[in-house]
């Protein structure tokens, strides 16, 4: 039988509870990456070079700060655990995209400058949130084609040489 299931890169880290703002910054960034929490000071990505990269810069920090870190490389006992991880950071994913549609349907009352800005500021967050979007859910391409919509609303229409062409012979 073949084992189907992919290498995770986990980080298990404690940290001093005084001061608390290397943990606070610890904890954003782990959050930044779309990390699964598995336990209490346990963090899991799949596995890839990113990953491991951003786990070993964490724990370096960590230990910096006065605690203790370690990153390992494991799969999960089995199929059905790893399902539930992945389902548990896409359904984060998904929130985050759910609340770009929502962002993007409001703006479409905008004045064209601010829906330029708008569209802007959610194109920078969809590049974020792809970022940590290990399992894509259906709200990506939602979330996409939301702002997509949203900028052609913004956008002043161009007239091609066809469209000029037909509007001339329209009675």
């Amino acid at each position: 039988m073949t084992d189907h299931r992919g290498e995770w890169v986990l980080l298990a880290y404690r940290m001093p509870r005084e001061p608390s703002s290397p943990r606070i910054a610890v904890w954003r960034k782990l959050k930044r990456l779309g990390i699964a929490q598995i336990g209490d000071g346990l963090a899991g990505l799949p596995a890839d070079a990113r990953t491991r990269e951003h786990f070993d810069w964490i724990a370096e920090e960590v230990e910096e700060h006065g605690g203790t870190a370690t990153v390992w490389l494991a799969r999960p006992a089995s199929a059905a655990q790893e399902h539930r991880l992945a389902a548990e950071m896409a359904g984060a994913r998904a929130a985050e995209y759910r609340a770009v549609i929502a962002q993007a349907a409001e703006g479409a009352h905008l004045a064209p400058g601010a829906r330029s800005r708008l569209v802007r500021r959610l194109r920078e967050e969809l590049r974020r949130i792809n970022r940590r979007d290990h399992f894509p859910p259906p709200q990506r391409d939602q979330a996409r084609r939301a702002v997509q919509d949203l900028a052609g609303d913004a956008a002043p229409q161009a007239t091609t040489p066809a469209t000029a062409q037909a509007e001339e012979t329209t009675p």
